[in-house]
């Protein structure tokens, strides 16, 4: 059976009739031809249980709609980078390293600039769709530092390695790919350690912790995220400090450590530069100004129970920008679950309705399974 397949399609909360559904849908928007309907429904029944194999093309279409690699399509493990015996002897080794030292500045900002690129679809739109591209970028960066020598071409293509590996992890957790979002964060710490980055180190090691949280160890969790102080030393900017204050504020809400969380968020306050801006122009992964931090705070008080969570919350959707759709989704899921601790239940439904509606189009799967989570507290 092609465990891969069908259980990403469960992950999305599919049955194997809205796979087909899907698959024309995307064919329509794409005005490429697919099977028949009737066809599909057998091509699908028969990929799971492994009477077919799924053609390139389908594959293709399948890496899309559910936010997988080939490798989670086909049930088959990560595979290993490509060892040297492939490249083909001295000969392809010598051209991939000539090749490497080419890589300029103007290059390295090239990579930067398509990071950035694939982070503001992945905002407004959401991971699923990203799958080819983020790993096809991540490919090229690996590729360029495999097969640099000298530390001045490694360093800033490591640095952009780093900031695009935290991006795909992320991504990954967002579509419920968690082993592929560990590994992508551990790229990404080897990334940052080789690039002498300690704030892109600290970055990674505080939202690898969510990876923990998810999997229901927050207490371990908790460590991490303490951990990336250390990582830091005293090398963070005011912004990242502010961020991982948040963070580490949030994991301990979720570990039921009431006490630290509300210290946390109280130094989280302190640390926040002023303004309006809320992009880090040494870390441009973080957004973070006062209406993120508000939202965050009510994010972390909702999970405690806390009544003060409920004003917060609001103040944050009033002043939430438009673009970041899958972080409404989450704030109207926090909503939802500071009116269930208040026993206001229809508030809390038509909250879960709109995060269903803006997890449905991001095609977020860890949103998705926290609104079936509150939604049984109905």
């Amino acid at each position: 059976m092609n465990e891969g397949l069908r259980q990403a399609r469960l992950a999305k909360g599919w049955s194997q009739e809205r796979l087909v559904r899907e698959i024309e849908r995307y064919a329509k928007q794409h005005l490429s031809n697919v099977a028949s309907t009737a066809s599909l429904r057998v091509y699908v029944s028969e990929w799971e249980n492994s009477r077919r194999s799924i053609s390139p093309r389908y594959a293709a279409v399948l890496r899309s709609l559910l936010g997988i690699t080939d490798n989670e399509l086909m049930s088959q493990p990560n595979a290993e980078t490509e060892s040297l015996s492939v490249v083909g002897g001295y000969d392809d080794l010598v051209s991939r390293i000539e090749s490497a030292r080419s890589v300029s500045l103007t290059m390295v900002d090239i990579f930067m600039s398509q990071t950035e690129l694939l982070r503001t679809v992945d905002r407004q739109m959401g991971a699923s769709g990203l799958v080819d591209q983020m790993t096809g970028h991540l490919s090229t960066l690996e590729d360029a530092l495999t097969f640099a020598v000298l530390p001045e071409t490694r360093r800033p293509v490591a640095r952009a390695l780093a900031g695009a590996a935290t991006l795909a992890a992320w991504q990954a957790l967002d579509v419920g790919s968690v082993e592929r979002a560990w590994r992508h964060y551990e790229l990404g710490k080897r990334a940052a350690q080789e690039a002498n980055e300690p704030m892109y180190l600290a970055h990674a090691i505080a939202e690898q912790a969510y990876v923990l949280c998810d999997a229901g160890r927050p207490e371990l969790a908790v460590d991490l995220v303490r951990d990336a102080w250390r990582a830091g030393a005293d090398r963070l900017s005011p912004r990242l400090q502010a961020w991982l204050h948040a963070a580490e504020a949030e994991i301990c809400a979720r570990a039921g450590l009431a006490d630290d969380c509300r210290r946390s968020l109280d130094l989280a306050v302190d640390a926040l530069p002023g303004g309006v801006e809320d992009r880090d122009p040494d870390m441009l992964s973080i957004f973070l100004n006062s209406a993120h931090l508000t939202r965050w705070r009510g994010n972390a008080l909702a999970i405690l129970g806390d009544d003060q969570a409920v004003s917060s919350l609001y103040t944050a959707l009033e002043r939430r920008d438009p673009s970041f759709i899958r972080a409404t989704a989450g704030l109207r899921c926090d909503l939802a679950q500071a009116h269930l601790a208040r026993e206001e239940y229809d508030q809390a439904q038509e909250h879960l309705r709109q995060a269903r509606l803006l997890a449905s189009r991001t095609g977020s799967v860890r949103h998705r399974r926290r609104i079936e989570q509150l939604t049984k507290r109905l």
